[in-house]
């Protein structure tokens, strides 16, 4: 995008005293260019031909910078003086505007696949006279003998009886920027806040969850927007025969209590006060089972937070169990970081002894295939940078050079 600044100080008068503070203010103009393209198939040259001189083929309109364009093609030229021998191909306003000024590229593609394509353009060279005016709506910009017919016909710009133009148009817009002269701060967004409080005051909840024997009260119509499970179990046709008091099998009160909290706060609960425990390890389980929860209720910003906190507790003795959850759930993201973190040589060996390992080569065996690749990568890695380094391959071997045998 072409971009030209220039700036203007205020100096103070010759009358001013020297010894009086002056105030000094700057504002800058910016000229700059507001692009955009569209691309124009022409199917059918061979019946194009003979429509007659100055006679043409339009594409579509499309807009750039707040005007509308068209592509004029001209199979048999557009001067009468030309006789037909050249095809003409032009770029025309198509909407109202005076003195519109704008840079173009037209360019005739290589249908052969070698990038030889046909340019005529004002993009990134010196212009002597500016960019080109458009007068009035109906002007153009183009060329009259675009493209010689016999040559146009014999080469690889045609194939299959059809042309394909591409079009850049850069509308040249100004403005001037100055300092604010006013700024009003904005304070965050509090609706989660307002949600929140109406959840923890109980007031006109119109239903009831039982969580093993925990009973958690709720709005039916927050639930709805926020979930499109709640959505269906609340007022679809397939609804739950008692909307008022629902109970909920196969989850832990502290997840759904969890789950609640994020639909009316907006924010994850705190992990430690909703467990009771401090640990890294709970913290990580928390999040598993809430993963699983939003993906099952449809909460896919929940379902991303945890995500992202378990990519940053990824760690020996659960990465297994993550990974699991992750192939489950097809959180696709948190599953590649979990690849590579068991495929590092100081991890396999640990996460192949944990009982999370064993459940997931039972609850998920085709992911152990994508493990294997992903050791495979190491090692090729690791192998290329010992050649590099000394000349020595440890292939399948610890830190210490001893062999390895992989369970996998």
């Amino acid at each position: 995008m072409g971009r030209v600044e220039t700036e203007a100080i205020a100096k103070p008068s010759s009358s001013s005293s020297s010894s009086s503070s002056s105030a000094v203010t700057t504002s800058t103009s910016v000229t700059e260019t507001v692009n955009g393209s569209h691309d124009f198939k022409i199917n059918g040259y061979s019946l194009s031909k003979g429509i007659g001189i100055g006679k043409y083929i339009t594409s579509d309109t499309f807009m750039v910078g707040g005007y509308t364009w068209a592509i004029y093609f001209y199979p048999d030229g557009k001067s009468t003086e030309d006789n037909s021998t050249y095809v003409s191909l032009f770029i025309a306003l198509a909407s109202e505007g005076t003195d519109v000024r704008a840079l173009f590229e037209l360019t005739l593609i290589d249908q052969s696949g070698k990038s030889r394509h046909k340019v005529h353009s004002h993009f990134g060279r010196a212009l002597e006279s500016g960019p080109y005016t458009l007068k009035y709506r109906g002007s153009m910009w183009g060329y009259k003998r675009f493209f010689k017919r016999t040559a146009l016909e014999s080469s690889d710009y045609l194939k299959d009886d059809c042309l394909q133009v591409h079009c850049c148009v850069g509308v040249v817009r100004s403005h001037t920027e100055g300092p604010k002269t006013y700024s009003i701060p904005l304070s965050p967004s509090d609706i989660g806040l307002h949600f929140g409080q109406l959840l923890e005051s109980g007031k006109d909840t119109d239903v009831n969850f039982d969580v093993n024997g925990e009973v958690f009260a709720a709005h039916k119509l927050i639930l709805a927007a926020r979930s499109p499970v709640f959505r269906a179990q609340l007022f679809g046709p397939m609804k739950d025969q008692n909307t008022e008091h629902i109970k909920v099998e196969d989850m832990e009160a502290p997840i759904f209590k969890a789950l609640i909290h994020f639909m009316y706060w907006d924010v994850l609960p705190d992990m430690e006060e909703l467990t009771g425990l401090n640990t890294k390890w709970a913290s990580t389980l928390m999040s598993q089972h809430l993963l699983a929860a939003a993906d099952c209720y449809g909460l896919d910003r929940l379902r991303l937070l945890c995500e992202a906190n378990l990519c940053e507790e990824v760690a020996i003795n659960t990465v297994a169990t993550t990974l699991a959850l992750a192939e489950q759930h097809h959180c696709f993201q948190l599953k590649s970081v979990c690849l590579k973190f068991v495929a590092m040589p100081e991890n396999l060996r640990a996460v192949m002894q944990t009982d999370g390992f064993d459940y997931l080569r039972e609850s998920c065996p085709h992911v152990l295939t994508e493990l294997l690749e992903y050791v495979a990568r190491v090692n090729e890695h690791s192998s290329i940078t010992n050649k590099l380094g000394n000349g020595l391959v440890l292939d399948g071997g610890d830190f210490n050079g001893r062999r390895v045998k992989q369970r996998l």
